[in-house]
């Protein structure tokens, strides 16, 4: 009979470098406390990964502070890590935390759609879709170089889940602002946003800057985000109903009455295999990989079900 064990996650992050000053945003105390980017040694994050490995975990998270920055202060560079890693026998998978949209060139993007492992899941850090407010936060791209990083993207793979942050009610964003921004959100047409109201942070330049938009207004705004996202986001996962993919399974839950295992594509949908089905497998299910047909989404359009290939 097969054995359910669970002590291995699905992923583990690995830490590759810490905050920077530098390129600071407006809004942002993290780099006044944290310093400098520091880079960890390269050498020293493959070996991490390799432990990590042997100990049976699949896929990695490659994560830090200012992460496109990897390699700044060592003349090494995030590509070339990612290449490295990509080399390491037991690790399936690869992603990426939080990336600055600039670091999304030609080179970058064929250079890692050559890797089998690398997940076509990423997260470009926008804040807003209107220049006006990106030149407030001093953050150092236009909506058009944002726009070009996810065009590339889409080049080199096939309907990549693109996901991202946005912050509504910066100091002095206008209602024609917010409208810009949710235009441009539409048409970049992400897959998961995640929605935060500007919060004042002493000691950052936003925090005194005249113009700060009301609580109200910032909570409307929000409101009128997140439901986008919803909609976004449900139609992404609805382009993979009836699709045959790969779920790295994660765990057995008990969700409306039923058992079902349950894990990620490597687009991060979240599916949801009848653990009969896999109870047969005289293997460990958890942290194994396995080809399913997706049949559909729940009642809340949030994960999809599937039945084994």
């Amino acid at each position: 009979m097969r054995r359910c064990r669970s002590p291995i996650q699905q992923s583990i992050p690995v830490r590759i470098s810490r905050s920077r000053m530098g390129a600071i945003s407006s809004y942002c105390i993290i780099p006044y406390a944290r310093g400098r980017v520091r880079s960890r040694n390269l050498e020293h994050v493959l070996e991490e990964v390799r432990t990590l490995a042997a100990s049976g975990y699949k896929e990695v998270v490659l994560t830090g502070i200012h992460l496109s920055s990897y390699g700044i202060d060592t003349g090494e560079s995030l590509l070339e890590l990612i290449q490295k890693v990509h080399e390491i026998d037991g690790i399936k998978r690869i992603r990426l935390g939080s990336l600055e949209p600039r670091i999304i060139t030609e080179e970058f993007a064929s250079s890692i759609a050559a890797l089998p492992k690398m997940c076509p899941h990423f997260h470009l850090s926008l804040q807003s879709g209107c220049d006006r407010t990106l030149k407030a936060m001093n953050r150092k791209y236009t909506s058009e170089e944002y726009l070009e990083g996810c065009n590339i993207l889409r080049k080199y793979y096939d309907n990549p889940a693109i996901t991202t942050d946005v912050i509504v009610g910066f100091p002095a964003e206008t209602d024609e602002d917010f409208e810009i921004t949710k235009a441009f959100l539409e048409k970049v047409h992400f897959y998961e946003m995640h929605i935060f109201k500007y919060s004042r942070r002493k000691g950052t330049v936003a925090d005194k800057m005249p113009e700060q938009v009301d609580d109200r207004i910032k909570t409307k705004r929000s409101n009128i985000l997140i439901e986008l996202e919803e909609k976004m986001s449900l139609e992404y996962r609805k382009l993979y109903e009836n699709s045959v993919m790969d779920v790295l399974i994660e765990e057995k839950q008990l969700i409306d009455g039923r058992e079902y295992y349950t894990g990620y594509t490597k687009n991060y949908i979240r599916i949801l295999v009848p653990a009969e089905q896999l109870d047969k497998d005289d293997n460990e299910v958890v942290n194994n990989i396995y080809n399913v047909k997706c049949t559909g989404l729940d009642a809340l359009g949030k994960h999809m079900y599937a039945e084994l290939c």
